[in-house]
């Protein structure tokens, strides 16, 4: 995939989404139900067309994750030191996923099997969560590096809970994964976050009807 500012947008907003639905999930038992169902979507699309694709090809399926961006990288005050937190965790995550050619080989094996699984079942019935959750303890979770996930304690040690957690953070990773093939890096956040913000700022305005 070639460098593309546009598709960087793209990523970082599925990731803010995803994380942010984690939140939610951490300290209210709480999720936006379609938010929910396109996050978990884009681990399953393996081979979409287009990166926006991987969202279900709509800018509206991500609107909640560009505010989400532009608020996080823009100049305003809104600025949610947990959820970068979490950002930041996954992209570091990612980066050790990359440098590890078994658990990426590993890991595309897995999704493949969820593929036939997902024949029969919703993205969000909780046997795909429950494997989604699995992928990501056998995949990810071994590297070594977790993510600390903050919260009601009560729910966090409910499995439920539990298993939609370690699918939402498969789904962030999904999003880190675009990012570094459309290019990102840290240095972006640095030298690019005004054009990053701009750009996410037009994409979100063709949200609006």
């Amino acid at each position: 995939m070639q460098p593309s500012l546009n598709t960087q947008i793209i990523a970082l907003a599925g990731l803010c989404q995803a994380v942010s639905l984690l939140q939610s999930l951490a300290r209210h038992n709480k999720l936006e139900p379609e938010n929910y169902k396109i996050s978990l979507a884009s681990i399953a699309n393996l081979a979409p067309t287009s990166p926006l694709a991987v969202f279900g090809d709509n800018l509206a399926n991500i609107g909640t994750g560009l505010q989400l961006m532009i608020d996080q990288l823009g100049d305003t005050p809104k600025k949610d030191v947990e959820l970068t937190r979490y950002l930041v965790g996954v992209l570091a995550l990612e980066r050790k996923l990359h440098k590890n050619p078994g658990n990426m080989a590993e890991l595309g094996k897995q999704l493949g099997q969820l593929e036939r699984q997902l024949q029969h079942f919703e993205v969000t019935d909780e046997t795909i969560v429950g494997r989604l959750a699995d992928i990501y303890s056998d995949c990810i979770s071994s590297l070594g590096s977790r993510i600390q996930v903050h919260g009601q304690p009560d729910l966090l040690k409910q499995t439920p809970v539990q298993q939609k957690v370690r699918a939402l953070l498969l789904a962030a990773v999904r999003a880190a994964v675009l990012w570094r093939q459309a290019g990102g890096s840290r240095l972006n956040f640095i030298f690019k976050r005004r054009k990053l913000v701009a750009a996410a700022e037009q994409m979100l305005a063709q949200t609006t009807p």
